[in-house]
């Protein structure tokens, strides 16, 4: 059983006029949305499609533990921007981005291994999310993958049997990228 640490911080305040604590408290969320502002101003300008964004958990920030745990190794996961949307949509009111990444990994390859084995053990398994800004942190990498801008569109979400034919689509673009040996750090899991 792993040992779980919080980090807490104690602080004792002095009691102030109920004016002044609004005043800061008003203050504070101005200085909150700036720096939201600011924050999502990078991310647009930076995760630009087929750019590599890494997926963030937010309990990672929270809890430290001992020894690595199979949620803690899930939990950062890299994934290529298709689509950004600064300023949402109706249903979604917050900036965001349609990315697809690896959900299960391609498995290690000799030279002994006959044909048969390696294009079974060469599979991979892609999933399509829509990412908010807030659980993303953005990298200087990028991959040129052109089939698949038109592989996801607005639409896609709507209906499960879109969504399964974009995975395909998108299965198979992985597929020759990884066959083709570029790359080759996006097919392989991060380890922390």
């Amino acid at each position: 059983m792993p040992k779980i640490y919080k980090v807490c911080i104690k602080r004792r305040h002095k009691q102030q006029p109920a004016s002044s604590t609004l005043a800061h408290a008003s203050s504070t969320s101005v200085i909150a949305n700036a720096d939201r502002q600011r924050r999502n101003a990078a991310i647009s300008s930076m995760s630009s499609p087929s750019h590599i964004a890494l997926t963030l958990c937010v309990s990672l920030i929270i809890v430290y533990s001992q020894e690595r745990s199979p949620s803690s190794l899930a939990a950062v996961t890299p994934v290529v921007v298709i689509k950004q949307f600064d300023d949402g949509s109706k249903d979604k009111s917050f900036p965001y981005i349609v990315a697809a990444g690896i959900e299960r990994y391609p498995s290690k390859v000799t030279k002994r291994m006959g044909a048969k084995k390696i294009a079974k053990r060469s599979k991979v398994k892609p999933f399509v999310k829509v990412i908010s800004y807030n659980h993303l942190m953005p990298t200087r990498y990028a991959l040129e993958l052109e089939g698949l801008k038109g592989a996801v569109t607005q639409d896609t979400f709507k209906e499960p049997s879109q969504r399964e034919d974009a995975k395909k689509q998108i299965k198979q673009i992985f597929e020759e990228k990884y066959t083709s040996g570029k790359n080759k750090w996006f097919f392989t899991p991060l380890r922390f």
